[in-house]
């Protein structure tokens, strides 16, 4: 049956922008873990006015307005908390707006993502600082600067919220609001973000709480003019890890991390990685003068995937800089605090392949075999990485038994955020059914039979998150993607605490944007 604000949507946004399909809304309600409540309808708006009536309406009427941006989350970020939630998907606000090479930024809107930037400014001689995520062919700067993203050039640069200069974001009323120098009456050029208290501070990895964003303005960078590439074997992830520090806190790379032998392995095979074609020639095509770049090609092959026959975790780096001289001197020094800390050197073809093609297609969202996958993260000082990594194998082990009875295998990554976070990542991976954004991702989804159902698994990986979250909790530890899924507001200071539960009444006092998030209570479901 038809409501006033299913109407009212039709009349904002155009019949074909609202979608009402259970198929579609089922779609919108699941991420990459879980799936939430079927929201009542699906709207894409056209632009930022569009989405900020939408809004405005959807809360008149007391419905709860989730974002969504590429889709690609698993800690409840976007999953409705009940059935009267509007879920808006951003993918259509998806224009480069500006990019100013005189005054270095890029300004683009939030459904935007890091590869679309990444393919406009490169003819350019442009990069962004932090540049994107793995999944950064369909996750957007909308998203990112939701939920913390980071990886590729987050070594030196950090993560999305350092590369930001401003935002406009839709408030619960459908107001417009702009942060950053572009809130100045008769600016012409949003080039500064700090004039003033930092507003766009506010609006950074709040998971959508206190506004959806509709634009953002990015800084940009000359790209590096060389590269460089090392990959370090070690016996203990303990070794790797300091290793890893030294070198982060040298600010000698761009990016820097640690695989576990067994994801080494699958990152190897996955995808016949090495025997790529269209891989090599991206390899051969990155370096300066076709007979460097051939040689590299031939050393990646040479490399290959037999070289890791041992259990022994391997750190991956690329040094970035503008000269040879000056990347070569970085990866000497590089190398020389592996070596100290009895690192043995192996051939690049990890870190060399993943810069080559650093958005690759989605079939991530699932393992080679089809398996599922779920991640955790935590941030913390370099000095506080031995305790966190003693904890989190203290509880793997404990929960090693029904684990392993359920098929489910757990990996990690680890990496570094600038020069002074130590970043950690566990992924538990297992065969189960699928959701429905696994089945609409996957761009080669007819190439697996689906695993059958499998909930002794999904139990023993919840009841293993939750004692993995709890512990980020005991330590102190700071999270990205806080979604549903880590402590925050609970993690507080009372005085912090209070202060974001006055901006929330302030800027959302029905409870209304993508309630649940952040810790932030779900008001109890009206009649509408």
């Amino acid at each position: 049956m038809s409501t006033p604000l299913d109407e009212q949507l039709k009349s904002i946004l155009g019949a074909e922008r609202v979608q009402f399909g259970l198929a579609e809304r089922e779609f919108f309600s699941t991420d990459l873990y879980s799936a939430g409540a079927t929201c009542a309808a699906v709207v894409r708006p056209a632009d930022a006015q569009m989405l900020a009536a939408t809004v405005a309406a959807a809360t008149r009427a007391g419905y709860a307005v989730v974002p969504r941006g590429g889709g690609l989350t698993y800690v409840g970020g976007y999953t409705p908390p009940h059935s009267q939630t509007i879920t808006v998907d951003c993918a259509d606000l998806n224009r480069i707006i500006e990019v100013n090479s005189d005054d270095m930024y890029i300004s683009v809107e939030a459904g935007v993502t890091w590869k679309q930037i990444d393919e406009a400014l490169s003819p350019l001689g442009l990069r962004l600082p932090f540049f994107g995520t793995f999944s950064g062919a369909s996750a957007t700067v909308g998203g990112g600067l939701s939920n913390g993203a980071m990886f590729l050039g987050s070594a030196r640069y950090g993560s999305a919220a350092e590369t930001v200069l401003g935002m406009e974001i839709a408030l619960a009323d459908g107001t417009l609001l702009q942060t950053g120098h572009g809130a100045v009456t008769r600016t012409q050029k949003p080039v500064y973000r700090s004039f003033g208290p930092d507003i766009t501070g506010l609006f950074v990895h709040d998971c959508g709480a206190f506004g959806i964003k509709t634009k953002a303005t990015l800084r940009v960078i000359s790209a590096p003019q060389d590269l460089g590439y090392l990959s370090f074997l070690f016996a203990t992830i303990d070794q790797a890890a300091q290793a890893m520090s030294e070198i982060a806190r040298r600010d000698l790379v761009e990016e820097i991390y640690i695989v576990d032998p067994i994801r080494t392995r699958q990152r190897l095979h996955e995808g016949n990685l090495l025997g790529d074609l269209k891989m090599l020639g991206k390899v051969v095509g990155k370096e300066k003068g076709l007979l460097r770049g051939l040689q590299s090609g031939l050393e990646l092959i040479k490399g290959g995937k037999n070289f890791l026959d041992q259990d022994l975790y391997s750190l991956h780096m690329v040094c970035a800089g503008r000269s040879r001289a000056a990347v070569d001197s970085d990866l000497t020094a590089c190398a020389d605090i592996a070596r100290r800390l009895a690192g043995t050197e192996i051939p690049n073809s990890i870190p060399k392949a993943t810069r080559a093609m650093p958005f690759p297609a989605l079939d991530s969202v699932l393992g080679a075999s089809g398996d599922r996958w779920v991640a955790l993260n935590c941030k913390i000082a370099h000095s506080e990485a031995a305790k966190l990594l003693a904890g989190t194998e203290a509880i793997f082990t404990r929960f090693k038994p029904e684990l392993d009875a359920a098929g489910v295998v757990v990996t990690v990554l680890i990496s570094a955020m600038g020069n002074h976070v130590f970043s950690y990542e566990c992924v538990f991976r297992w065969f189960d059914r699928w959701l429905p954004p696994h089945k609409a991702i996957h761009p080669n989804i007819d190439r697996f039979v689906e695993p059958p159902d499998n909930p002794s698994a999904r139990e023993a990986i919840a009841r293993t998150r939750q004692a993995v979250v709890d512990f980020f909790y005991e330590i102190g530890a700071a999270s990205a993607q806080i979604g549903r899924t880590y402590r925050y507001l609970d993690a507080l200071t009372p005085e912090a605490r209070g202060l974001l539960v006055d901006l929330k009444q302030l800027l959302d006092s029905g409870q209304h944007l993508n309630p649940g998030v952040l810790g932030f209570g779900v008001p109890q479901q009206g009649n509408v």
